[in-house]
């Protein structure tokens, strides 16, 4: 299932990432642990981001499918 998060705060990530957005987030026990997400940003690459930033956004199963093949 894929899992989405808003970004709440972009501050000294402005490059990478714009408050208000949807970002798909992937799985890495190991980033939180460390209290961060694997985060696809504008790049569309996956780097590391503080948690913090951002808020879960729950979608319903299938909106999260449609959302992800945007991606």
């Amino acid at each position: 299932m894929h899992k989405f998060v808003i970004c709440i705060n972009n501050h000294g990530y402005e490059a990478s990432l714009e408050q208000r957005k949807l970002y798909e987030v992937l799985p890495d026990e190991q980033a939180a642990i460390h209290g961060q997400l694997r985060v696809i940003d504008e790049s569309g690459e996956d780097y590391l981001f503080p948690k913090s930033i951002f808020m879960d956004a729950a979608l319903k199963k299938e909106i999260a499918e449609q959302v992800a093949k945007i991606s």
